[in-house]
C-alpha cells in the first residue's frame, strides 16, 4: 500500500496511507465532527477548496450508494480519516469509499492521528495544506502556492450554468426561485414535498427575473467568503426591498445579512458537524443542528431597526439566524434540511410556506 502525506502551512507533516486518487492537491484544512454522513459531506459544494478531516475514526463502513448524493459530484480538495473501511456492509452499497474517491479524483489519506490534527486546527485555527501521494511530493513552488492559497470565486465555481425546474410532489401550490450558491439536493426535496414547484437558478440571476414571477425566494448554502460575492449581495438588496418572502440557509443567510448592512467574519476553525446546539431566543428552546461554515455574521453589526438576531449558537454565542423587521424574510446559519443530520428544525420550511401564504393572502 502506498504512503500518503499531509503537509501543513506551518511545516507540520503527517504520514499515512493512500486512499482514493493518487496525486497532489492544495486546500484549506478543516475538520468535521459528524459520526455518519460522509457521502453527503463529500458531495456538499460548501466544501469547495477544502481538505476535510473526519474526527470520527472509522469512515467508509457503509460504502457509497446511489441515493445519498447532495450534488452532481464531489467538491473536496482532499479527504482525511483515521481508518478506512475496505469492506463496507450495507444493503444499498454500490462501491467502496476508495473506489468513489478514485472516480471523483479526490486524494485521500488514512492512518494518521486525526485527533492530533484536529486539536492543532482547533487550537491554532484552520490552515492551508497540501495532501499528496507518495511519488507526488511537492516542490518549493507548490509549497509557496499552498501557503498563499485562498478560496476564491467559490460560488461562481459551483453554481449551475442554467435554470432547472423541479416539479412539486402532487399539485403545485407555490412557485419558488431557488438561488444556487452551491445548493444541496435536500433543499429542493424539502420544498417539493411541501407542494412547491422549484426553479433552481444561477447565483447571478437578476432580481428583475424573479420579482412578480415567483411566490417566494430560497437562498441556498454554498462555499467561500460571503463578502466577496458583491454581485449576489446587490441582487439580494433588490429582492428584500420587493417584499417577497425569502428564506436563506447558511451562505444564503450570510449573503442576505450583508445585503441588509451587517458584516461577516471568519471563524477560527468554523462549525462543521451534526451536533451543534442552537437556541431560539424567542421560545428559549434549544435545537441540535447540522452545520458547515467557516464564516459568521457579526451580531453587533445587525441594525436592530432592520433585523433582529433570532437564533444563537450555545457553544460560542455566534449568530445562527435573523428575522427581518416588517418583511417576510428570515435566515438561519445551520441546515434544517440536513441529511445525514438532525431534523429538529425542518419546521422552518413550514414557516416559509406560512409566510408565502400570508403574503399571497395580503395581495388578494
Amino acid at each position: 500500500m502506498k504512503k500518503a502525506y499531509l503537509l501543513l502551512a506551518d511545516g507540520t507533516l503527517f504520514e499515512g496511507t493512500a486512499v482514493g486518487y493518487e496525486g497532489q492537491s492544495i486546500g484549506e484544512v478543516v475538520f468535521n465532527t459528524g459520526m455518519v454522513g460522509y457521502q453527503e459531506l463529500l458531495t456538499d459544494p460548501s466544501y469547495y477548496g477544502q481538505i476535510v478531516t473526519m474526527t470520527y475514526p472509522l469512515i467508509g463502513n457503509y460504502g457509497i450508494n446511489c441515493e445519498d448524493n447532495e450534488s452532481r459530484k464531489s467538491w473536496l480538495s482532499g479527504f482525511i480519516m483515521r481508518e478506512e473501511t475496505e469492506y463496507p456492509s450495507n444493503w444499498r452499497c454500490k462501491m467502496t469509499l476508495d473506489e468513489y474517491l478514485k472516480e471523483q479524483k479526490i486524494v485521500g489519506l488514512a492512518g494518521i492521528d486525526t485527533r492530533r490534527l484536529t486539536r492543532k486546527l482547533r487550537g491554532e485555527g484552520v490552515m492551508n495544506g497540501v495532501i499528496y501521494t507518495e511519488g507526488f511530493e511537492p516542490d518549493e513552488q507548490t509549497v509557496a502556492a499552498m501557503q498563499a492559497f485562498v478560496v476564491k470565486d467559490a460560488v461562481k465555481s459551483v453554481t449551475r450554468g442554467e435554470s432547472k425546474v423541479y416539479p412539486a410532489e402532487g399539485q403545485a401550490k407555490y412557485r419558488i426561485a431557488l438561488y444556487d450558491y452551491g445548493v444541496k439536493y435536500n433543499i429542493e426535496r424539502e420544498l417539493q414535498k411541501r407542494g412547491c414547484e422549484v426553479v433552481a437558478v444561477p447565483a447571478l440571476t437578476p432580481a428583475e427575473e424573479i420579482i412578480g414571477k415567483f411566490d417566494g425566494v430560497m437562498l441556498s448554502n454554498g462555499p467561500g467568503d460571503p463578502a466577496e460575492n458583491t454581485e449576489c449581495i446587490a441582487i439580494l438588496k433588490t429582492l428584500v426591498e420587493s417584499g417577497m418572502p425569502i428564506f436563506g440557509i447558511c451562505l444564503g443567510h450570510q449573503l442576505l445579512s450583508l445585503a441588509i448592512g451587517a458584516q461577516t467574519e471568519k471563524l477560527k476553525y468554523g462549525h462543521r458537524g451534526a451536533n451543534h446546539p442552537v437556541k431560539d431566543v424567542d421560545t428559549d428552546r434549544t435545537y441540535i443542528t447540522s452545520q458547515n461554515h467557516g464564516y459568521a455574521v457579526v451580531g453587533e453589526s445587525v441594525d436592530p431597526a432592520v433585523a433582529r438576531v433570532r437564533y444563537i449558537n450555545l457553544n460560542d454565542g455566534t449568530v445562527e439566524g435573523l428575522e427581518h423587521i416588517g418583511r417576510p424574510v428570515f435566515t438561519v446559519q445551520y441546515h434544517p434540511e440536513a441529511c445525514a443530520g438532525p431534523m429538529d428544525t425542518s419546521y422552518l420550511f413550514d414557516k416559509f410556506m406560512e409566510n408565502i401564504a400570508k403574503t399571497k393572502g395580503g395581495a388578494q
